[in-house]
C-alpha cells in the first residue's frame, strides 16, 4: 500500500526516511523536494503525482510528512494514517519540531516499524503501542518553559532587574477610587459601588520585599478576637469606620497570593517605577461625599423653577475640588435665568443642560443654585416638566479620601542584602476619590 514514508524540514532536508517497498527509489525523495517544497508556485493540493508516483503530504509546523506510493490507494486512509502518526509521535515526545525529531531518531524508527508492516498500517492506538514500546522520548522544552524553570530554580524575577540603585529610597502609594451612585429624589440610595485601584511608584534599591496591609474586614475580625483592647485602640485611630468588606480584588503578578490567602497580607517584590498593585470593588458601607437635593416646580404654562441644593458630607478640614453639577433642561427651553452664590453657572443650549462649576468646597457645607427656565409654548403644558424629570442630575468631583473607607494600615520595606531597613525608606500615601456615574433622580 504505502511504499515509503519521509519527513522533511522546511529546507527540504530529509530527517526521517523509511522505505517499505522496492518500487520506491531514492529519486522519489528529490522529486518531492523540487516539485512541492521548493516549488515556485504555491502547492494547494495535498496529493501530488510525479512520474506515476503519488505523494500524499501534510504539514506540521515547519515539517512535511509525506507518504509515497505507486499503487492506486485509498487517499482518505493514507491521510488518516499520517495524522495518526503525528499524534503518536507527539504522545511520546511532545510537540513535533525539527529539534525533537533529531533527539528521538531511534524511537521514531522503532515506532514506524510497529505502525507499518510492508506498507500496511497495523497498530496506531497509542495505548497499545506504549505496552510494546515503553521507551520515553526526549521532550524538547519551549523557550517560555525554559524561562519559567530558570525562574523557579534561580529565583529570577522577570518584572525587576537586579543592580538597581537610588541615592534616596522612596515609595509612593496612591489609593484611587471611582464612586458610582444612583439616588432617588427622596434621598434613598438605589445603587452604589466603589471601584478602586492601588497604584505604586517605587524608587527602591536592590531587590526589596514589601509588605502592605489594609483594613480588610477579615483581618481585623481575626485580630479583634485575639486582642480586643488592641482592636479598640486601632478603631479610635482609624475613625468610626474601622474595616471594610472587599467584594473582589485582583493583584499584580508580583504579589505572593499564598501569603494573602493565609495571612491576608500583601507581600511582593515591586517592579521599578510605576505599576498597578491591585484592583478592588466594594458595595457596602460607602461614604457618600455629596448629597444632591433637587426641586422642580411649574410656575406657569411656559415657566419652570429649578432649585438644586448640594450638601457635602465629609470632615470640615477636607476640601473637594473640580466640582461640576449638570442639571438637564427640557428640549423646548427658550432661555434660563441663573442665580448661584458660589461658583459659576451657565446654560448650554446645545447640550440642554445647566452646567454649575465650583473650584472647591469644604466639608459640612451646602450650596444652592436657582434657575428660572422659560419654555417655548407647546400644546401639552405637562410635557416640559415630564421631560426635565426623566434625566437625572449628574455630578463630577474629586475628594482627598477613600469613599470606601479603605485605609493603609502599614507599609513595610525589607532589603537585607543592601542593609537598609524600613526606617530608611521615605513613604508617601495619598487617597483620591473621583466621581464615576454619580447621579440623582429629579422625580
Amino acid at each position: 500500500m504505502i511504499g515509503g514514508l519521509f519527513l522533511y524540514n522546511h529546507k527540504g532536508e530529509v530527517l526521517i526516511s523509511r522505505v517499505y517497498r522496492d518500487d520506491i527509489g531514492r529519486n522519489a525523495v528529490d522529486a518531492f523536494r523540487v516539485s512541492v517544497i521548493h516549488a515556485r508556485q504555491q502547492v494547494r493540493s495535498p496529493v501530488t503525482n510525479i512520474a506515476r508516483t503519488s505523494f500524499f503530504h501534510i504539514r506540521c509546523a515547519n515539517l512535511w510528512l509525506a507518504a509515497v506510493t505507486k499503487q492506486n490507494v485509498n487517499a482518505a486512509c493514507v491521510f488518516e494514517f499520517l495524522h495518526k502518526t503525528v499524534a503518536i509521535l507527539e504522545s511520546y515526545f511532545g510537540k513535533l519540531t525539527e529539534e525533537s525529531v533529531k533527539n528521538n531518531f531511534v524511537l521514531i524508527y522503532e515506532l514506524l516499524d510497529e505502525v507499518l508492516d510492508f506498507g500496511y498500517p497495523q497498530k496506531t492506538d497509542v495505548g497499545i503501542l506504549k505496552t510494546y514500546i515503553t521507551q520515553q522520548g526526549v521532550k524538547t522544552q519551549s523557550a517560555a518553559e525554559q524561562t519559567q524553570i530558570t525562574s523557579q530554580v534561580t529565583g529570577q524575577i522577570g518584572w525587576r532587574r537586579e543592580g538597581i540603585k537610588y541615592r534616596r529610597n522612596e515609595l509612593f502609594l496612591d489609593v484611587l477610587e471611582s464612586i458610582n451612585l444612583l439616588m432617588s429624589a427622596q434621598g434613598q440610595t438605589l445603587s452604589s459601588h466603589v471601584s478602586g485601584r492601588v497604584v505604586m511608584k517605587s524608587f527602591l534599591s536592590g531587590m526589596p520585599e514589601c509588605k502592605f496591609g489594609l483594613n480588610d474586614k477579615l483581618v481585623l475580625e481575626k485580630q479583634s478576637k485575639a486582642s480586643t483592647q488592641e482592636a479598640a485602640s486601632m478603631e479610635k485611630k482609624a475613625g468610626a469606620k474601622n474595616s471594610i468588606a472587599i467584594d473582589d480584588c485582583t493583584f499584580h503578578q508580583c504579589v505572593k497570593l499564598s501569603k494573602f490567602e493565609t495571612e491576608r497580607s500583601i507581600s511582593f517584590i515591586p517592579p521599578d517605577g510605576e505599576f498597578e498593585l491591585m484592583r478592588y470593588r466594594t458595595t457596602k458601607d460607602i461614604s457618600l461625599p455629596f448629597r444632591v437635593i433637587p426641586l422642580v416646580r411649574e410656575t406657569g404654562r411656559t415657566k419652570l423653577e429649578i432649585k438644586v441644593v448640594v450638601k457635602s458630607n465629609f470632615k470640615p478640614q477636607q476640601l473637594a475640588q473640580k466640582i461640576e453639577v449638570r442639571i438637564p433642561t427640557p428640549s423646548n427651553t427658550a432661555g434660563c435665568q441663573l442665580l448661584c452664590l458660589k461658583g459659576k453657572a451657565k446654560y448650554k443650549a446645545a447640550e440642554n443642560a445647566i452646567i454649575w462649576k465650583m473650584r472647591r468646597m469644604a466639608g459640612l457645607k451646602e450650596s444652592q443654585i436657582s434657575a428660572e427656565v422659560e419654555l417655548l409654548p407647546s400644546s401639552d403644558s405637562a410635557t416640559a416638566q415630564k421631560q426635565v424629570t426623566k434625566a437625572p442630575i449628574s455630578m463630577n468631583f474629586e475628594v482627598p479620601f477613600a469613599c470606601s473607607g479603605l485605609k493603609v494600615r502599614y507599609l513595610k520595606v525589607f532589603e537585607p542584602k543592601l542593609n537598609y531597613s524600613d526606617h530608611d525608606t521615605v513613604k508617601w500615601v495619598r487617597y483620591i476619590s473621583r466621581s464615576g456615574a454619580y447621579e440623582t433622580r429629579v422625580q
